[in-house]
């Protein structure tokens, strides 16, 4: 047989390798393959949550949806956070965020300059619709906008609807600007912050989201007696959830099938609980044409906005 010489030459080349004739023998059965290289570490998802409310409040509210995310994606999250609307539509723009949560005057601006994309929006109470709400300490003597000639005013974000644009075009309507006609405006940077700045004193009127103040008022209702609401603007479409123009489709299909499907599990509907939202629904850019309206008639640039 062929095979006997081979395994004799074999032999003699192991053994005769080393000039130490007591050298091992080398076992080829026992060898181990080497380790498997490590798979490359799994890219976190980066989520933006503009600050409609203050940062401690939006990782409370938001941490059961990223987590939900997380578990559904199979892959970790990274929320991130800004002190400005513009800060968050720069990152989204640039592709160093996937998908945020906005608001609907950083929407109709990243838009038009081509920086986001809508996804999906909340619905409350079976509406994807929201207001700005005026509101006064609960003992003021005013009752509307006029009333508040002369007297300190809180605007939320640069590029707020609710929290700056309506309550703008309401001066504008009395023949003045927000500088001629109150003696001091300044920005809380988030929503739930200007109703505590009202409730508290600090300033003697605000125009603020109403589903950030009914959200606040449930879950503290002694804030329905320190202050009130004197005004309700028209209804605009509610925030939505945007994505990066560069987001690949799949993990855009896969983002809106989530959120869409929340309400269909416990812990879906536990994530939406937590943020005060019934739902998320498919929406059409048409439905900020009222924000856009607004911007025309008032003149107001919400890109050029300071802070933004």
């Amino acid at each position: 047989m062929r095979t006997l010489p081979l395994i004799l030459v074999l032999v003699l080349l192991l053994t005769g390798c080393g000039s130490d004739s007591s050298a091992e023998v080398i076992a080829l059965a026992h060898l181990e393959p080497l380790p498997a290289t490590a798979p490359a570490e799994i890219v976190p998802l980066r989520v933006a949550v503009a600050a409609v409310i203050s940062p401690r409040g939006t990782i409370a509210s938001y941490q059961p949806l990223l987590d939900y995310m997380s578990d559904r994606l199979h892959r970790p999250i990274e929320l991130v956070q800004r002190r400005t609307y513009g800060e968050i539509n720069d990152l989204v723009a640039t592709g160093e965020v996937d998908i945020a949560f906005v608001c609907t005057g950083a929407y109709v601006v990243g838009r038009q300059q081509g920086g986001m994309e809508l996804l999906v929006a909340p619905q409350v109470n079976g509406a994807a619709l929201y207001y700005s709400y005026l509101i006064v300490p609960a003992d003021s003597p005013a009752n509307s906008l006029a009333d508040l000639r002369g007297k300190v005013f809180a605007f939320t974000d640069p590029m707020s609807t609710t929290g700056r644009l309506y309550p703008t075009s309401l001066v504008q309507a009395l023949g003045e600007t927000p500088e001629t006609f109150f003696a001091r405006t300044f920005f809380t940077y988030s929503h739930d912050k200007a109703i505590e700045a009202v409730a508290y004193g600090v300033a003697d009127g605000a125009a603020v989201d109403s589903l950030v103040y009914d959200f606040a008022v449930s879950r503290d209702p002694s804030l329905a007696q320190k202050v009130r609401i004197i005004h309700r603007s028209p209804a605009f479409g509610t925030p939505p959830v945007v994505v990066t123009p560069s987001i690949r489709p799949q993990l855009r299909a896969e983002l809106e099938d989530l959120l869409l499907s929340l309400p269909n599990t416990a812990t879906g509907r536990a994530a939406l609980t937590a943020i005060g939202v019934d739902r998320f629904v498919p929406v059409s850019d048409r439905d900020y044409d009222s924000v856009r309206a607004l911007v025309a008639r008032t003149g107001f640039n919400l890109a050029a906005s300071p802070g933004g």
